[in-house]
């Protein structure tokens, strides 16, 4: 089989830099390992997606699925609450997005550019992948049957498979700490019928402990516990470890406590990684199979989908002769918003930034530059909390713990 471009993995990324390429032209094959829908996490888009989603193609598609829709999000801590509304960010963007059910959302991505006449080969698995001068050949196994693939350039979309990584040796561990994600959809049977209710949740049960609401239109609500889970009673299963966690905790309960689980609980543990580069000769790497941080702010889809199209556009440049600079444009490009959030990532966890979200001391424009973070815009740089991000938050905190102690 030929194809001009051959990508790994029919998620956000991948089918974005699919929907790209496939309107410049270009013959696109993607290799799939699973059958969708498939269940994965990453539930939470940011407004930036909408921007990105329109770009390559596929925002009508979701449109038409009628998805809740996220307007914000809020924070939760004992008694003190924090919360963001897009519409009032920094940054000029767009002021909502949704929340998803993955394992439906990727689908209707994969199908969608199915009809755009991408070629989409479920069940298979990339065994070696070997790069000569001018071309690409692929093995995969389609199926149970090996056939070889030849590409004029490869896309890695392939997420938490990490495909080429891990046979070209590019995986490096994460300098972020180790922790975990312990989660399931449950039955929202109790859901009241008002904004709150169905807007994303943080509630902060300790520093590094900090559990996830995402409501989805279908009745269903995703729950999930992350951080530093050394509290789970190992001598009990995964559905008794995650009931008494809700049963427990007053806020969750009286929603939560009594409603069944979609499926038993699931746990990952050590999810962050990295990689040695993020792009070679013939192959660039997109999505999760790039960096993935922490699911604390949501960035993963948005990621997945900023580097699929911004990679795939700069692959049309390389097939059309034109020169790319993978470096400056691609790489540096997309650390640089690694890095933001990063940033935001580390403040998280180490209480600075949580001193700052349950202030009532910062006013409405910090606010709002804060809040474009949190909208995906990391790219903006006359945003000072993204062009000066490892310092503004811990200035900010230093002010307000100041302020806090004069008023003792």
């Amino acid at each position: 089989m030929k194809t001009d471009v051959l990508i790994i993995g029919a998620g956000p990324s991948g089918t974005a830099s699919a929907a790209i390429l496939k309107k410049e032209g270009f013959d696109v094959v993607i290799v799939e390992k699973t059958t969708f829908p498939r269940f994965v996490i990453g539930e939470s888009l940011l407004p930036r997606c909408m921007d990105l989603l329109d770009e390559a193609g596929l925002l009508d598609a979701i449109k038409e699925q009628g998805y809740k829709e996220k307007h914000g999000a809020k924070f939760y801590r004992g008694k003190d609450t924090c919360e963001f509304n897009f519409g009032e960010q920094y940054t000029k963007g767009q002021t909502w997005t949704w929340q998803v059910p993955r394992a439906d959302f990727d689908k209707v991505l994969a199908d969608e550019v199915a009809k755009k006449g991408v070629t989409v080969l479920y069940n298979s698995t990339v065994e070696n992948v070997a790069f000569t001068t001018n071309k690409v050949t692929t093995t995969v196994n389609i199926k149970g049957e090996e056939k070889t693939i030849t590409s004029k350039y490869i896309i890695d979309g392939s997420g938490y498979g990490r495909v080429l990584p891990n046979l070209l040796d590019l995986n490096i561990p994460s300098t972020l700490p180790v922790r975990s994600a312990f989660f399931t959809h449950i039955d929202d049977t109790n859901r009241a019928q008002d904004i709150e209710s169905s807007r994303i949740q943080v509630v902060v049960l300790k520093a590094d402990v900090w559990i996830w609401i995402i409501p989805f239109s279908n009745g269903k609500t995703s729950l999930g516990v992350v951080g530093d889970l050394s509290f789970i009673d190992k001598t009990k299963s995964n559905e008794e470890n995650f009931r008494t966690l809700l049963t427990s905790n007053e806020f969750l309960n009286p929603r939560f406590g009594k409603n069944k689980f979609e499926f038993e609980p699931k746990i990952i543990n050590g999810y962050s990684a990295g990689v040695k580069q993020l792009y070679g000769e013939k192959y660039v790497l997109t999505g999760n199979s790039t960096e993935f941080l922490d699911p604390i702010f949501s960035s993963g889809v948005t990621f997945a989908l900023e580097s699929g199209v911004l990679a795939a556009k700069l692959v049309v440049k390389e097939l059309n002769n034109e020169k790319v600079d993978w470096g400056k444009e691609y790489s540096e490009y997309i650390l640089q918003g690694v890095a933001v959030f990063r940033s935001y990532v580390d403040r998280w966890y180490d209480e600075t930034l949580q001193t700052v979200f349950f202030s009532n001391e910062i006013n409405s424009d910090i606010k709002g530059q804060i809040c474009s973070v949190l909208a995906g815009y990391v790219w903006d740089n006359t945003n000072p909390f993204i062009k000066k991000h490892k310092k503004m938050v811990q200035t900010l905190a230093k002010v307000i713990e100041i302020k806090k102690s004069e008023t003792a």
